[in-house]
């Protein structure tokens, strides 16, 4: 599939998505619940939760495609994600000091420990021939038992009945605009999508990243260090993963619960935004707003007309049949990549 190809996957498949919502029953109501559910709301309440969830499908989205650019299918941006949100809960509970000290030690460390659980799938594919697709996607499910581990014992905010951490530091958390749910990680994320498309095209190391995922022999033929460039691009594809972890247990649920960073699936979905996108920088935040869109008008769909917002997992679905010659292909050339 050439890359002139893949540029018309988004396209068709928001032809396939709007034929299929025309396509259930209750077509006029189906469909302006969906736009209102995704919109609409009192003072566009609604269209605040979309782009909060579009931030941190962009996100992961830009984790999975620093990865996906230099030819490394690194699929352990839940995990990375996870951890780093646990971290960053455990810092903004426990740790004591002014409250901006407290977040911007929360960011770090939650970045420092995505990063380096993502360069453990690196090492385990270096040293012990673990292939990276394999190791990535396996230490998703390590992390999440730990997360699950720390919130539902030593850490858990017993009094509340729910599984999950104590609330972090009130004043350490994200601000949120006035009269909406949506946070200032939405501009973190925002500017950090903007300097990974940026960096990706116009610094050395975008350009030695993205050669070694067009040819690896062809970069190790040039003098690249790519050793170092393959450790260097998964702790940055494990960074922003964290990133994401952060701004969501310090902007959105201002503690850390358990499943709340799995059950939505976002990372998976920010893989498929990078897909559906043909792994172009450019068009990742479109791909990643399709899916938001999705996800927050299938619940004002179910609440207009009573279609179950599995509906809209059902479109994310046909989408994705649009990508799996692709992901095919991009898997393909990763497992043939010499080391």
């Amino acid at each position: 599939m050439s890359k002139s190809t893949n540029m018309f996957l988004l396209p068709l498949a928001l032809v396939a998505a709007t034929l299929i919502l025309f396509a259930l029953p209750q077509t006029h109501d189906t469909v302006s619940g969906f736009f209102s559910g995704a919109f609409g709301g009192r003072n566009h309440f609604n269209f605040f939760t979309t782009l909060g969830r579009f931030a941190i499908l962009l996100g992961l989205a830009m984790s999975v495609l620093v990865s996906f650019r230099a030819g490394l299918v690194n699929i352990g941006a839940e995990g990375q994600m996870v951890l780093g949100g646990l971290v960053a809960a455990l810092v903004g509970v426990y740790l004591p000091g002014p409250p901006l000290v407290v977040a911007i030690a929360a960011l770090l460390a939650a970045m420092t420990v995505a990063a380096l659980w993502a360069m453990l799938a690196g090492f385990l594919d270096r040293a012990f021939k673990v292939p990276l697709l394999i190791g990535t996607l396996l230490l998703n499910y390590p992390a999440s038992f730990i997360a699950s581990y720390c919130v539902s014992h030593p850490f858990r905010d017993v009094a509340s009945g729910t599984t999950q951490s104590y609330p972090i530091l009130a004043e350490a958390r994200l601000p949120r605009f006035t009269g909406t749910l949506l946070d200032y990680g939405f501009i973190l994320i925002g500017v950090t999508a903007l300097l990974v498309i940026l960096f990706e095209r116009s610094s050395v190391f975008g350009y030695r990243t993205r050669m070694q995922g067009f040819s690896f022999a062809f970069a190790q033929a040039s003098g690249y260090p790519t050793r170092r460039l393959f450790y260097r691009t998964l702790m940055l594809s494990g960074a922003l993963a964290g990133m994401v972890g952060f701004v969501v247990v310090f902007g959105m649920t201002q503690r850390y619960v358990d499943g709340m960073l799995t059950v939505p699936l976002y990372a998976w979905t920010g893989i498929a935004a990078v897909l559906l996108a043909a792994v172009i920088p450019s068009l990742v935040p479109m791909a990643a707003f399709v899916f938001a869109v999705l996800a927050t008008g299938a619940i004002g769909m179910e609440r207009a007309a009573d279609i179950p917002r599995e509906a809209g997992q059902v479109v994310q679905a046909v989408i994705m049949l649009f990508l799996a010659g692709y992901a095919g292909q991009l898997m393909s050339g990763a497992k043939g990549r010499e080391h």
